[in-house]
Formats: C-alpha cells, sequence, structure tokens
C-alpha cells in the first residue's frame, strides 16, 4: 500500500500503479503495455465501450425477444460435440430457485471462461423451449465479490482495452480501488462558473460515472465533460500557438503589387483558374503583412496547386528574398524541380534540388550558393532540415504533403529574426474535423476547381476472371501511343518483396506486355536508378512502368493515362486517389482498373467508393467515417498526443463549441494569466506544450 504521508495531491497521482492495491510489479508490467504508468493514468484510463445489464430481471419476468439480464450462479456446464462436426455448449444458470440455460453453436473456447459456482450476468433475447428458458449466444459477464456488492441488480459495465494477462474483472477492480482512494486529491481545471455556464458537471462527479455510472443519463454527461476537455484543451493550445506567431511580428512584407502579379503571371503559359486566383489573393494578403503566414493549401488531384506555390515563391523572390520548396520524397521533389526549370525557362531566378543523396563536393557548392544568396528558390527533401543548410534571407516555406513531415519540422527553418512565411500543401482533402485538430493553428485555402482541358479518369472495380480482358485494353492503348503504369504494393521492401515484385515484372515482359518497353521503380532503388527509370518513362522510351506507390504523388507524365493496381485492397482509399491521379494530366482520357481480393466490408466499401466517384472532398469524408483520423494522418507521426476519450465523428459539434470557447477565453485573457485559469494553462502546456512549440505563454 501506498504511505502518502508528507506528499502533495500532484505527487501522490505520479506515484506508480504498482503500488496501487491489486496491482503489484508483475500486474504493472501488464499495464505498462496499456500505456498505464501512475495512478493518475489509472483514473483517466477511460473505458472503450460498456455493458448495459440495467434491465435486470427475475427468471418468472422475462418475456421472448427482449434484451434483457438475469443474474445468477453458474449451476452447470455440458460441452458435446453435434452431428455436424460442430459442438454444442450449454450452461446451466441457477437464479431465485429457477434456472435458464446459456447456449453456444461451435465455440467451444467459451467452456475455459466458466466454473461452477461463478456470479454471471447473463444479457440477451430469451426465448421458451418447453418449460425451460433459453437464450442463444448471450453476452456474459463474471461478477467479483465487490461488483456483486456494487451492483447487485445489474447495471452499467466498463469495458477495457485489454492486454494478454489481464482480464476484464481485474481492471474494473485496480480502477475502482484507485477511484475511491484518489479521486478527491483531483483539482478541476475549470473554474465553478465556468462549469455551470457550460453545462459541465465537476470532476469528482464526472469521474466515477464515467467508469460505473449509475444509469445511461448520468454516463452521458460524464462523458461529455471530459470529451469538451480534451478537445478544448487542444484548441487552446492551438489558439495560443496562432497568437503567439502573430504577437512575433517578424514576417517580411511581401507586396504583390500589379507589376509583381503582371510579371509573375507572365511566366504561365496557360491562364490560373478562378480557384488558383482566390487562393492566390489569400496567400498574397498574408505575405502582405508582419505576422508570419501559415496557411495550408488543399486541393484535390490535378487542381494546380503547384502553380499557387511557384506564385508565392516568386512573390518572396521578387522582393529579394529566398524560397524553399519541401517534399517528402525524392521522386516528388525532383517533379517540382522539372516543373520549376519549364516554368522559368529565360528567368533570372536561379534555383537548385537539395537531396539526400549528393557527393560532398557538389553538395558543398549548393551550400555555399545558398548561404550567400545566390540562388534565389531550393527544392529538396528532408536534406533541407540540416544544420548546414543555411539561407541568407529566407522569406517563404512551402512545406508539400504536410501530413508526411509533422507539426514540429514547419519551425526547423525559422531563421534568427526572420521569421519566414510558411504555405503548406496537400492533395489529400482534409475533413473539416480534421482540421480543426491536426491543422488547427492554419488559415486554409481550398481548390476544388480543375484547369480546363484535364480528362476525366474512369474506374473499374475487377476481379481475375477479367484480367485477360483488361490486358487487352492496355495494349490497344499502348499501340495507340499512350503509357501505362502498373502499380503493385509493397509491404516491407523486404528482399522477398523485392523478388516478388521482380517476378511479376518478368511475367509481364515474357507474358501480357511482352511486345512492349516495360521499365521498374521502387523504394530500394538508388535515386540515380529512380531518376533514370522515371527520365525514360516521361521521355517516352518505356511505355509501361511497374511501380510501387513511389508514384503515388507529383509525377507528372501526361501521356500515362492507364493504371493497374495489383491487390489494391492493400492501400487506403486516399492512396488509391492519389495513385488515379497520375492518369489525368492531360489531354487523354484515363482509365483505371483495380484489382482486389476483397475479404473485409471495409476494403469493399473502400473500393466501391473510389469506383464511384472522382471527387476527392467527398472520397475524403468517406475515408474518414470508415478508417477515423488516426489512420488518415497518424496523429503520433504530427506529435500530437492521441485522444483519450473524443472521437471526431461523434462530436463534431462538441469541437465546434471548445474551439469558439478557446478562443473567448483567450481573447479575453492572452496569456491565460488569471489565476481561475492557472490550471488550464498548466494542462495545455504539459499536454501540447512539446508538440506544439509554444512558449512560455504567460
Amino acid at each position: 500500500m501506498i504511505n502518502d504521508s508528507g506528499k502533495t495531491p500532484a505527487k501522490i497521482l505520479t506515484t506508480p500503479a504498482q503500488y496501487l492495491s491489486g496491482v503489484g510489479a508483475n500486474r504493472a508490467s501488464l499495464l505498462r503495455k496499456l500505456n498505464i504508468e501512475t495512478i493518475a493514468d489509472v483514473l483517466f484510463f477511460f473505458p472503450r465501450d460498456y455493458q448495459d445489464f440495467s434491465d435486470v430481471r427475475t427468471i418468472d419476468q422475462l418475456e421472448e425477444d427482449k434484451l434483457q439480464t438475469i443474474q445468477g450462479t453458474v449451476e452447470k456446464i455440458d460441452l458435446r460435440p453435434t452431428r455436424k462436426s460442430g459442438s454444442l455448449l450449454k450452461i446451466s444458470i441457477w437464479s431465485q430457485e429457477q434456472h435458464i440455460e446459456a447456449i453456444w453453436f461451435n465455440q467451444a473456447f467459451m467452456r475455459a471462461r466458466f466454473s461452477v459456482g461463478q456470479r454471471v450476468l447473463v444479457s440477451g433475447k430469451p426465448k421458451l423451449q418447453g418449460s425451460t428458458w433459453q437464450v442463444t449466444h448471450p453476452r456474459i459477464e463474471t461478477l467479483t465479490e465487490d461488483e456483486q456488492q456494487a451492483k447487485p441488480s445489474g447495471g452499467i459495465l466498463p469495458v477495457y482495452s485489454l492486454t494478454e494477462g489481464i482480464q476484464q474483472w481485474q481492471i474494473r477492480r485496480i480502477v475502482r480501488n484507485a477511484l475511491e482512494k484518489y479521486t478527491d486529491l483531483l483539482e478541476d481545471v475549470f473554474p465553478v462558473e465556468y462549469l455551470e455556464s457550460h453545462d459541465l458537471i465537476p470532476i469528482l462527479d464526472a469521474l466515477p460515472q464515467i467508469h460505473f455510472p449509475s444509469d445511461s443519463q448520468t454516463l452521458e454527461k460524464a462523458r461529455r465533460r471530459f470529451v469538451y476537455q480534451e478537445l478544448f484543451i487542444l484548441q487552446l493550445a492551438l489558439v495560443v500557438k496562432r497568437s503567439q506567431m502573430h504577437a512575433q511580428q517578424l514576417a517580411p512584407l511581401l507586396e504583390a503589387t500589379n507589376k509583381i502579379d503582371a510579371r509573375i503571371c507572365q511566366l504561365f503559359p496557360f491562364d490560373l483558374t478562378s480557384g488558383q486566383r482566390d487562393a492566390i489573393k489569400e496567400i498574397s494578403s498574408d505575405m502582405n503583412s508582419r505576422l508570419p503566414m501559415n496557411r495550408l493549401l488543399q486541393g484535390d488531384v490535378g487542381s494546380g496547386k503547384t502553380v499557387v506555390a511557384v506564385y508565392a515563391m516568386l512573390l518572396a523572390v521578387a522582393h529579394g528574398y529566398q524560397a524553399v520548396m519541401m517534399a517528402p520524397t525524392e521522386v516528388l521533389s525532383r517533379q517540382h524541380s522539372l516543373t520549376l526549370k519549364k516554368l522559368l525557362h529565360g528567368s533570372k531566378v536561379n534555383h537548385l534540388l537539395l537531396t539526400g543523396g549528393l557527393a560532398t563536393g557538389p553538395r558543398r557548392k549548393m551550400l555555399e550558393r545558398i548561404a550567400s544568396g545566390e540562388t534565389d528558390i531550393v527544392v529538396g527533401t528532408h536534406a533541407l532540415l540540416q544544420k548546414d543548410v543555411q539561407f541568407k534571407k529566407l522569406g517563404l516555406a512551402v512545406i508539400d504533403e504536410q501530413h508526411k513531415f509533422g507539426v514540429r519540422q514547419r519551425a526547423i527553418l525559422k531563421q534568427a529574426g526572420i521569421e519566414p512565411h510558411y504555405l503548406v500543401m496537400t492533395a489529400t482533402p482534409i475533413p473539416r474535423t480534421v482540421t480543426m485538430t491536426l491543422f488547427g493553428d492554419l488559415e486554409i485555402s481550398t481548390l476544388r476547381d480543375s484547369p480546363p482541358g484535364r480528362q476525366k479518369v474512369h474506374t473499374y472495380l475487377s476481379d481475375n476472371s477479367n484480367r485477360e480482358k483488361w490486358w487487352e485494353f492496355v495494349r490497344k492503348k499502348l499501340l495507340e501511343g499512350r503509357q501505362a503504369y502498373i502499380v503493385v504494393p509493397m509491404i516491407d521492401e523486404s528482399k522477398l518483396e523485392i523478388a516478388n515484385l521482380k517476378e511479376t515484372y518478368e511475367s509481364l515482359a515474357n507474358g501480357q506486355l511482352e511486345a512492349f518497353r516495360l521499365g521498374l521503380v521502387h523504394g530500394r532503388m538508388t535515386a540515380e536508378e529512380k531518376d533514370a527509370v522515371m527520365d525514360d518513362f516521361r521521355r517516352g522510351e518505356i511505355q509501361a512502368l511497374m511501380c510501387t506507390s513511389v508514384v503515388e504523388v507529383g509525377v507528372d507524365v501526361q501521356n500515362a493515362t492507364v493504371m493497374t493496381i495489383e491487390a489494391a485492397e492493400r492501400f487506403g482509399l486516399a492512396q488509391l486517389h492519389q495513385l488515379r491521379g497520375r492518369i489525368s494530366r492531360g489531354r487523354h482520357p484515363g482509365f483505371c482498373c483495380l484489382f482486389a481480393n476483397s475479404k473485409t466490408k471495409e476494403s469493399r466499401q473502400r473500393l466501391d467508393s473510389l469506383a464511384s466517384t472522382t471527387d476527392g472532398f467527398k472520397l475524403a469524408e468517406i475515408d474518414f467515417k470508415i478508417r477515423g483520423p488516426g489512420e488518415l494522418f497518424g496523429t503520433r507521426q504530427h506529435g500530437i498526443p492521441p485522444f483519450r476519450i473524443a472521437d471526431l465523428m461523434r462530436d463534431q459539434s462538441t469541437l465546434e463549441e471548445s474551439r469558439r470557447d478557446a478562443k473567448s477565453l483567450v481573447a479575453a485573457d492572452p496569456g491565460l494569466a488569471d489565476d481561475s485559469h492557472r490550471l488550464l494553462r498548466r494542462m495545455m502546456l504539459s499536454r501540447y506544450g512539446k508538440a506544439l512549440d509554444l512558449g512560455d505563454v504567460g
């Protein structure tokens, strides 16, 4: 047991969970697998679900085909084989001088859960078979003695995430012990007046009820309290982060005068779309301010984001500043470099490509050109984040495919004395609730329309029965002069996977596509090898390119109009949409065939959605509903801790509410200096200070 004498409440709550009653060293090592280290972690280890046993009846009160619960004792266990090579498990449960039978077919493993004399709650829809009540495949909860005393008539029981070696009743007992001994040590981060005005119950009432609720109404109130708090603290951090950036006022003033605008637009051999013009207007307004721009430019595949980014970089250069454009892969950074080369042909603007694989000599010369200011625009990968990359006068940082970097990497390019403007881009349209969390410290510009002349992509979902017919179509298109991608999944890039990829390549080269020139590109190749293959593909020397998802973003070969995606169920929906976007970039229509073996409901939903629409914004919402935000963008990769209880799909209205309230609070108390906000400030810095690089907000 813990001796709490002389310790502050905060110290006591950070005591290792090992010293809690019922834990010990061995069980503590198991709890660590559930990210439970301290007493506070136990208190805030929220249930993942609940089992409602609240409609508890005696056997003579039962009704057929209604969900009801009976509490009783296991009297007899019978497991026997059936005629059809299955099994029948029958548990006889004694309750108030009567018995009911619980039955499972072909679930012999359930036998190990029961022993004669166990006290259990049985929940299901019973049927009367002769004079005996039976319930098939019910939910059953084993009750410990303390649970029987606490819930003699059933109730709502928490269901916690588990790890091997720990059972539900053990977690419940540990949590109950912690609640009884330590709940009173907690301070409420919200002032009493705030709780009352926002319809939030105090933490001393909410915490016991989120774990062991009295009823469903009280559970909902407790859940609202913790969901609101979790989302509010995040929104508070994001609002404070934005206000800190604004308070610095160190960014250069970069006005888009009529003369500069005309000079930049003259470089583009096409008219800008209205969406591009709107985005440029928003970006130009931000850059003509001492407040550092912090803007997200999102747009669907082929909407022309790169052109908008080039405009912003040239605006910085026009005022004597440098610009940098960072992409997550060498393939994408080289594509951006090629785009700049075409657009800046004949211009005095100097640009270079800096990647990780450069030899020491050429790299040193490039670094000298960057440091001296001789180079106006630098394009590259993570190599740009190294300490030896020094800019003379950086005015703008463009980060492409932002979600593949992480929040903190935005700040690395900051220069002493001058804060550059930031423009981050993504070709993965983002649901509104996600932009308010993972991207909540950015303003947002959205490109929805595509440049004129872009052709539609026809998408087909198929199986092996149509494979030869599809390859016949591919051959026809190649003979017409078009080019094709064959995309295969790469799981771990092991030698075995590479061998399988090459085997598939050889099969096509000696089979369906033997009459055509094939190329192969994957992530294990060197940068030089990938460049050589991609250059050959761009020039048309390779007619069909077998590749992994290294071509997912940025690759622009307008003559490539046919795509085959093998094992499409292994790709995410956003990834499939990005891949498909490689074949809608020129004046010829695109054709994409997905070969899949969809064994799960989720993968079928994903593929059906892709085949039904080419609208990336619709697909983003569908993907969000199927997989959730964590899977879409990887919150851990952003440095933002995962939510304990909030659900961005279910809790959208609470998210909106918490965002409004956070803005109001920071407007009224920018440094959270008021003593009543002391605990809010401490919690915000503890949870998000490092992830969002928050300074001392006081």
